[in-house]
């Protein structure tokens, strides 16, 4: 895909998730023993709130994946790792403010997107979703920006009844409708359409959707939200039992 740069939005506060965002930012929550935001920068790299631990856990990033031997006494190399393997990122990490709406995250990253097409995604979704398909088909379609919208799931079990009578049980369902799956493709001109007050998902993408000029790329595959408690227990029994639909990467 060449060299496309990739905004996440990690500053939301989870408050659906207390159980672990009370002690640390939801795109730190664990998966696997890996933080979501690893396994969604996994993604990407192979195809506000509470950011000081973010931003502590790349700093550290070497020491915690990798075996190391720690000198107390040395005046110089004081850390010595064996067998040491490293992601080839670049990270910019971007204080917005913890108040800052999701549109004015974006906006203040401006400055950081040096290319004319660029990824956008959440701190808290996981999907095997194709970035090559996606990027071809923003391409394709050319508008500024690129959605990619899925099926929900519905929460419940759902009764099907005839003359007043069960006649089936579907358990958790896929509904019909579409909602935003998190994962955009834009071109640079969407900067002009957000403020510092913006909210992404409000006036920005709904005057793109009234100009048309926000395509839909539909995936129906794997997806999950990291947004309560039972996702991160779901997640990380799938990833236990060995079924990793989201892990693309080798």
């Amino acid at each position: 895909m060449g060299r496309i740069q990739t905004i996440i939005l990690c500053g939301g506060r989870g408050t659906r998730l207390r159980e672990e965002t009370i002690i640390r930012p939801k795109p730190l929550v664990p998966i696997g023993g890996m933080p979501v935001l690893w396994h969604i920068m996994k993604t990407y790299s192979t195809f506000g709130y509470k950011g000081d631990m973010i931003k502590e856990f790349f700093l550290n990033f070497e020491e915690l994946m990798n075996n190391f031997t720690l000198n107390l006494r040395s005046q110089d190399r004081r850390v010595a790792h064996h067998d040491c393997v490293l992601e080839d990122w670049n990270i910019t990490f971007l204080d917005t403010g913890e108040e800052t709406p999701t549109g004015g995250r974006v906006k203040r990253a401006e400055k950081y997107i040096d290319g004319e097409t660029f990824f956008l995604t959440y701190g808290d979704g996981l999907s095997n979703v194709d970035l090559h398909a996606l990027l071809e088909y923003h391409r394709k379609m050319g508008k500024i920006g690129t959605l990619t919208a899925i099926h929900p799931t519905s929460p419940f079990g759902v009764i099907e009844t005839e003359m007043g009578l069960a006649c089936s049980f579907k358990e958790k369902p896929r509904l019909e409708g579409l909602i935003n799956g998190g994962f955009f493709t834009f071109n640079r001109r969407f900067f002009s359409y957000l403020t510092e007050d913006s909210v992404l998902e409000e006036e920005p993408l709904k005057r793109l959707t009234a100009e048309r000029e926000l395509a839909v790329y539909e995936h129906s595959d794997f997806w999950q939200c990291v947004d309560t408690f039972k996702d991160v227990e779901r997640l990380n029994k799938m990833w236990d039992d060995g079924e990793r639909p989201w892990v693309t990467w080798s």
